[in-house]
């Protein structure tokens, strides 16, 4: 795919994902080998302080990178960095979302989220290449 051609305000399509299930969640934790028990087992999650079994953080960021690779094309992402701002949980539908802030040199800077209802849970930014300046 060739760089798109971006520009401050446009808006990446919207993505939604959901409800999560536990199924989701155990086949993300064997394909990166993540078997932490809060990802499988309610009880260990409860005596760690959640409601139930919580998504791996990567299972969120891993959606947030196929949407902006899907948008733009995986060879033109140049930088791509999250931070988790909360648990994904069963039943949850993740909201995928962003927008292009800034293009400076054929690289568009995008302000990038998951969302759960009303909560973020997960914010970032990826730097990718663009035919716009």
């Amino acid at each position: 795919m060739n760089a798109p051609t971006l520009r401050p305000g446009e808006t990446m399509p919207v993505r939604r994902h959901g409800p999560v299930t536990r199924g989701d969640i155990v086949r993300f934790a064997g394909a990166g080998g993540d078997f932490n028990p809060l990802h499988y087992d309610d009880d260990a999650a409860r005596a760690a302080g959640f409601d139930g079994v919580i998504a791996m953080g990567q299972y969120q960021a891993g959606l947030l990178a196929a949407a902006v690779s899907d948008w733009v094309g995986a060879e033109n992402v140049a930088s791509f960095r999250v931070r988790f701002a909360r648990p994904v949980r069963v039943g949850d539908v993740v909201v995928l979302r962003g927008s292009v802030v800034s293009v400076e040199r054929g690289l568009a800077t995008i302000h990038l989220e998951a969302v759960v209802g009303e909560s973020a849970v997960l914010t970032g930014s990826a730097t990718v290449h663009t035919a716009a300046d």
